[in-house]
C-alpha cells in the first residue's frame, strides 16, 4: 500500500468500471513535467513506502530542474517484465532453483511466482539456413527445435509451473511486434488499480513499445529477475530530450528514411543516459507503425526511451489490434485525466531540444557499419565507391587506379572502383560473376520494419511490378522474410502478394530474430569459398536495426540498413556498386531496361492495399490463442509438478548453485581477509568483455567442458544459447578475446596468473578461480574508470560471483553493474577520489584484507572501508593501505548484500510472509 503522503489515491469511474488512480496534479510542479516523467511519477506515488521510495524523491521529482545533470536516484517500479528467449531462461532457471531452495527450508514451492507479470517470447533461436524455397520455413522450425529442445521443455515447464509467467512458443513471432500488437496495455489493470503500462525488458530494443506511450526499455537479466519478483530497479532522473515535429513526410520516403535522419541527428547530439520524448504539430502526422520504428532504434542513437505521448492515433492502433472496448476507454480517459493526453501546442519543459521538418527527410540508407552513419540513396553507390576501399587489398586498388598508402592514411580519392571479379558456378551449373559489393544478403528482418504494414506493402508491391515485368534476383544473393508476427503473412495472403515475394526468392524463412542479430544462416557454399578465397568485400542489405562489424555474417564485411522495398531493390540490382536512383535494376522480357521509379508504388497504392488487406479480425485471430503454440510445442515433453526435474545429462539447463547451504536466517556479514587479486584491468572496460558472448572454442574452459559432456564441436552452439547453464557461462566470464589482465602482461584473453601455485603461472581464469575456491581464497577483482559500461549483461555479474569475487575495487563504475554486483553478493568499492591501482603501486599480486563492512550487520551502510594490500611480508613498509568509499548506494541495495544477494532476499521475504 501507498503511504500516500500526497493524498494522490482518487477513483476514475469508466462505464461501468471503476479503479483506483493516483493523481498527478497533487503534487507541485507535475503539470510542466514531460510525458516520460509524468509516467515516472506516477510510479513514485502509487509505490511510496517511506524507506526505498519517499515523499523527497517525489518532490525532488515534482521539482526538477531540466537544466541539472543527473543526480537524483529513485526507485521504479516496472508493471511488468518481458523477455526473449536467450536472455529470458537464466531468470527462469532463478526461478525454478528457487522453488527448491524453498523446499529445502520447508516452505511450499509453488508461492514463488513472479510478483510482476512476466512474458517470454521465444524469438531469437531461429536460424535462415534454409531460404528461397516453400519448405524453407518448415525446415528452419524443425532444425530450431532440434537445436534448442532442452531449453524448450524448460521453458514450456515453465509456462505450466509458474503464475504470471507466459510464453509465446517458436514460430510466432518477435518479442517487440507482439509486445505492442497483443501483450501492450498501455494503461495497466490490477488489483483494482490503473496505472500507466509500464516495463524493462531483456532486449535492448524494448524501446518499440515506447510508439505506443508506454515506458519502458532494456535492461540485464538480473534487473529483469528483480523487477519480477517486486523489486524496484534503482535509476538516476534523467535529462529530458524533446524531439519537435514539424511538417509531413513527403511522397517517396519511408519510415525507415525517416528513423535513420532522427538516429542520425541524435546520436550526433548526443543522448546517451537520456529519455527522448517527441513532441510538436508533427506528431499526429506520425502512423502508430512508424513511431514504433522510431522506439525501436533508441539504442542505435543511445537513449533510455524514444517516447510518444498518447493521443487519437494510438486509440486507433489498440482498435485495429483487438483490444477491447474498455480498455480504449480506459487509456483515452486515464491519459487525460492525468494529463499524458497529446497536446500538440504544448511546450512541456524538457532539458534539450532538437527539430525536424519531416518534409526534408529522403531516401536513405546506413552503413557500412553503423546505423548512425546515414547515406543519401542518390549518393550510395559514390560511398560504397570511397568506402569500400577500407575492406580490400592494396593489390585491388593498385588494379582500381586508387593510390594506396600505409595503413595508418587514407587512401587518395579517385574515380576508380575496386574489382576483383570472381567467377563462381552455381549448383545447376549457371556461371556467374561475384565482385567487391556484391549484394550476397537482402533481408526483410523482423524488430524495426516488419511490424509496419507500410513498408511492408510497400516491399511486397515493388516485388509485383518487378515480375510483371519478368525482373529476378541476382543467383549470387541470399533473400529471406522473417515478419516479427504472423499478421504480415496473413495480410500479405489476403492482398494476392505473397507469389510475388516468393518468386523473387522472398519466402518465408521464420517469425523471429534472424539476420539482425547474426542468424542470418551460411551463405550458399559456393558464394562463400569465392568469397574468401579471394577476399571479396561482399555487402548485406537489411531492413534491421544493427550493422556493425562482423555481425550479420562471418563472411560479410559491409552491412546497410534499408527499407523493405529498397532491400527487394538491392537484391534484384546485385551489388552497391549499381546507384539504383540512376541506374537500370535489370531489363524486362523485352530487352528494356528497368528502374526504381518503374516498380516504386505510389503512396496510394500502398495505402489501398493497408486499407483492403489489414484489419482487426485478423489480429484477433492470430492472438488469440498465442500462448498454446502449435502441435510440435504442445508435444514437448515435460515434468510435472511444481519443481523441475533437472537432467543431469544436459549441457543447457542445469541447475545454478546460488542457494547451497542456504538458511532461513541471514548470516553476519564479514571482513574479507586473504584475497587474491583474479584480474587488474584497465579503464572502460565494458560489460562485454566480462560477460560470455559469441562463438564457444575448442581449446578454452567451456570448449572442454562440453567435449568432456560428449556435445561435438559443431553442436557447440554459442554462450548466447547456453545461457541457462552455469557450467559453460562461469567458464566464459572474463574470457573475451580482448581483455587484457594486467596481472598477466602479454596475453589477451581469459588468463591470469595462478598464486595457489610457486610463482603465479598463468593460467586460464576459470582454472585458477577453482584452484583459490579449494583452498578458501576469496578474490577481487581491481579497475580503472568506467567499469561494467556498456549493455547491462546479468552474466557479467553472475559470472564474477561464481568465480568466487568477493569485492570490486574501481575507479568508477557504471551505474547498472554496480547494481549488479551487488545482486549478486558482491562489494562494489571504490578508489580514493584520484588515486587508483597504478598511482598506490598496486600490481596485482598482493594479499588483501578490506574491514569495516561488518558495520552493515548493524543497520547502517559504512561510507568507507579500509583496504590492506601486503606485497608479500607483514611488515608495514610492505604494505599499501587505503579508505575505499562503500558505492551501496540505497537501504534496498544494503539488504540485497546482507542477504548475499537480490534472490536470497527475495526467497527469505516471500518465506517470511
Amino acid at each position: 500500500m501507498s503511504a500516500n503522503s500526497f493524498d494522490a489515491r482518487s477513483t476514475l469511474t469508466v462505464g461501468d468500471e471503476s479503479y483506483e488512480i493516483f493523481k498527478l496534479d497533487t503534487v507541485a510542479g507535475s503539470e510542466r513535467l514531460p510525458y516520460s516523467l509524468k509516467v515516472l511519477l506516477e510510479n513514485l506515488l502509487r509505490t511510496e513506502d517511506g524507506a526505498n521510495i519517499t515523499a523527497d524523491h517525489i518532490r525532488a521529482l515534482g521539482a526538477w530542474d531540466p537544466a541539472a545533470q543527473p543526480s537524483q536516484e529513485i526507485q521504479f517500479t516496472p508493471a511488468r517484465v518481458i523477455m526473449q528467449d536467450f536472455t529470458g531462461v537464466p531468470c527462469v532457471v532463478d526461478l525454478a532453483t528457487m522453488r527448491e531452495a524453498v523446499k529445502e527450508l520447508g516452505g511450499d514451492p509453488s508461492r514463488i511466482n513472479p510478483l510482476a507479470p512476466a512474458e517470454l517470447v521465444i524469438d531469437h533461436s531461429v536460424i535462415a539456413d534454409r531460404f528461397g524455397t516453400p519448405d524453407s520455413f518448415a525446415q528452419n522450425v524443425e532444425l530450431e527445435y532440434g537445436r534448442n529442445k532442452e531449453r524448450y521443455q524448460f521453458l514450456r515447464w515453465g509456462q505450466t509451473a509458474f503464475d504470471e509467467f507466459k510464453v509465446v512458443p517458436p514460430g510466432t513471432g518477435i518479442v517487440h511486434q507482439v509486445n505492442i500488437e497483443h501483450l501492450a496495455r498501455v494503461v495497466m489493470v490490477r488489483d483494482g488499480k490503473a496505472y500507466p503500462d509500464t516495463l524493462v525488458g531483456t532486449d535492448s530494443h524494448t524501446t518499440m513499445v515506447n510508439g505506443l506511450g508506454v515506458l519502458g526499455w532494456g535492461v540485464g537479466g538480473i534487473e529483469a529477475e528483480a523487477a519480477m519478483l517486486g523489486q524496484p530497479v534503482s535509476m538516476l532522473i534523467p535529462r529530458v530530450v524533446g524531439f519537435k515535429l514539424t511538417g509531413e513526410l513527403p511522397t517517396g520516403t519511408t519510415a525507415t528514411d525517416l528513423v535513420l535522419t532522427i538516429t542520425e541527428m541524435l546520436r550526433q547530439h548526443g543522448v546517451v543516459g537520456k529519455f527522448v520524448e517527441f513532441y510538436g504539430e508533427g506528431v499526429s502526422a506520425i502512423p502508430l507503425a512508424n513511431r514504433a520504428t522510431i522506439g525501436n532504434m533508441s539504442p542505435e542513437f543511445g537513449s533510455t526511451a524514444a517516447i510518444f505521448p498518447v493521443d487519437g492515433e494510438t486509440i486507433n492502433y489498440l482498435r485495429l489490434t483487438g483490444r477491447t472496448a474498455q480498455q480504449l476507454a480506459l487509456v483515452e480517459a486515464y491519459a487525460k485525466v492525468q494529463g499524458l493526453w497529446l497536446d500538440p501546442a504544448a511546450e512541456p519543459a524538457f532539458s534539450e531540444k532538437l527539430e525536424l521538418d519531416l518534409a526534408t527527410v529522403v531516401p536513405s540508407i546506413a552503413g557500412p557499419k553503423r546505423p548512425q552513419d546515414r547515406i543519401v540513396l542518390a549518393q550510395a553507390a559514390e560511398k560504397f565507391a570511397q568506402d569500400v576501399r577500407a575492406y580490400v587489398s592494396v593489390a585491388d586498388l593498385d588494379q582500381a587506379g586508387v593510390e594506396s598508402f600505409p595503413a595508418s592514411d587514407a587512401p587518395a580519392v579517385s574515380n576508380g572502383v575496386p574489382a576483383n571479379p570472381v567467377p563462381v558456378t552455381a549448383p545447376d551449373g549457371t556461371v556467374y560473376e561475384i565482385d567487391h559489393g556484391a549484394v550476397t544478403v537482402a533481408a526483410i528482418t523482423s524488430c524495426t520494419n516488419t511490424s509496419n504494414p507500410y513498408v511492408m506493402v510497400a516491399a511486397a508491391l515493388v516485388a509485383k511490378k518487378a515480375v510483371e515485368k519478368g525482373l529476378t534476383r541476382k543467383p549470387w544473393v541470399k533473400t529471406t522474410l522473417a515478419p516479427g508476427s504472423k499478421v504480415v503473412s496473413d495480410y500479405y495472403d489476403r492482398a494476392g502478394l505473397t507469389p510475388y515475394l516468393d518468386k523473387l526468392g522472398f519466402n518465408l524463412v521464420g517469425y523471429g530474430c534472424t539476420t539482425c542479430i547474426g542468424n542470418s544462416g551460411p551463405l550458399p557454399e559456393e558464394v562463400s569459398q569465392a568469397v574468401n578465397d579471394h577476399d571479396l568485400a561482399v555487402v548485406s542489405v537489411l531492413s534491421g536495426n544493427r550493422n556493425f562489424e562482423g555481425r550479420i555474417n562471418p563472411d560479410v564485411k559491409m552491412n546497410y540498413l534499408a527499407s523493405p522495398p529498397l532491400v527487394v531493390a538491392y537484391a534484384i540490382a546485385g551489388s552497391m556498386k549499381v546507384d539504383i536512383t540512376r541506374d537500370a535494376l535489370g531489363t524486362d522480357s523485352s530487352g528494356n531496361p528497368v528502374y526504381l521509379s518503374d516498380i516504386w508504388p505510389s503512396e496510394k497504392e500502398v495505402e489501398d492495399v493497408v486499407a483492403s488487406a489489414i484489419g482487426q479480425e485478423m489480429f484477433s485471430s492470430s492472438y488469440a490463442d498465442v500462448f498454446a503454440g502449435d502441435a510440435q510445442w504442445q508435444a514437448l515433453p515435460i515434468p510435472t509438478g511444481d519443481t523441475f526435474e533437472w537432467d543431469p545429462e544436459s549441457t543447457y539447463v542445469r541447475k545454478p548453485p546460488y542457494f547451497e547451504g542456504l538458511t532461513l536466517e541471514t548470516s553476519p556479514v564479514t571482513d574479507i581477509t586473504g584475497a587474491r587479486v583474479l584480474a587488474k584491468l584497465g579503464d572502460s572496460v565494458t560489460t562485454d568483455h566480462i560477460s560470455p558472448a559469441g562463438a564457444i572454442k575448442a581449446d578454452t574452459p567451456a570448449g572442454k567442458y562440453l567435449t568432456e559432456h560428449g556435445v561435438e564441436r559443431r553442436d557447440f552452439n554459442s554462450y548466447g544459447s547456453r545461457r541457462g547453464n552455469h557450467e559453460v557461462m562461469i567458464r566464459g566470464t572474463f574470457a573475451n578475446i580482448r581483455l587484457r589482465n594486467q596481472i598477466a602482461p602479454g596475453t589477451e584473453g581469459g588468463y591470469t596468473r595462478d598464486f595457489t601455485q610457486e610463482g603465479g603461472p598463468v593460467s586460464f581464469i576459470y582454472d585458477a578461480s577453482q584452484n583459490y575456491q579449494a583452498a578458501g581464497i576469496p578474490l577481487v577483482v581491481l579497475a580503472g574508470k568506467e567499469y561494467g559500461s556498456g549493455s547491462s549483461r546479468d552474466w557479467a555479474a553472475k559470472g564474477t560471483a561464481l568465480l568466487g569475487v568477493k569485492a570490486v575495487i574501481a575507479e568508477s563504475y557504471e551505474r547498472i553493474h554496480r547494481s549488479n554486483l551487488i545482486g549478486m553478493g558482491v562489494l562494489p568499492l571504490q578508489f580514493p577520489e584520484g588515486a587508483s591501482a597504478l598511482s598506490l603501486g598496486l600490481t596485482g599480486e598482493e594479499s588483501f584484507e578490506i574491514t569495516g563492512i561488518t558495520a552493515l550487520n548493524d543497520g547502517e551502510i559504512p561510507r568507507t572501508v579500509r583496504v590492506k594490500a601486503a606485497r608479500g611480508g607483514a611488515a608495514d613498509e610492505q604494505s599499501v593501505e587505503f579508505d575505499a568509499t562503500v558505492r551501496i548506494d540505497t537501504p534496498g541495495e544494503a539488504d540485497y548484500y546482507r542477504n548475499g544477494g537480490i534472490m536470497q532476499y527475495v526467497l527469505r521475504s516471500l518465506i517470511r510472509k
